[in-house]
């Protein structure tokens, strides 16, 4: 099983797993939350249409973690105190 990193610590993945996947397999269902109110947010329509599911890939902030396919060797930092 590959690995991506999340926050500094080994995420195993599978094979075509998106990150937002690969995330809720690992129990994490949200890992930012909203501007106001600070209600969690993860993964909501899985095909890109929102953006609850934002996340910094490989230092490139904003991806949509429903969309990037998992590669061994990603770094992945979520914003659970987002206050953009």
């Amino acid at each position: 099983m590959s690995e991506i990193t999340v926050d500094g610590e080994p995420l195993p993945f599978v094979e075509g797993q998106t990150v937002a996947a690969a995330l809720v397999a690992a129990g994490r269902v949200a890992w930012r939350s909203t501007r106001v109110g600070h209600r969690p947010r993860g993964v909501l329509c899985g095909i890109g249409v929102c953006f609850d599911c934002l996340l910094t890939i490989d230092g490139t902030g904003g991806q949509r973690a429903c969309l990037v396919p998992a590669r061994p060797g990603m770094t992945v930092t979520t914003r659970e105190d987002d206050d953009e």
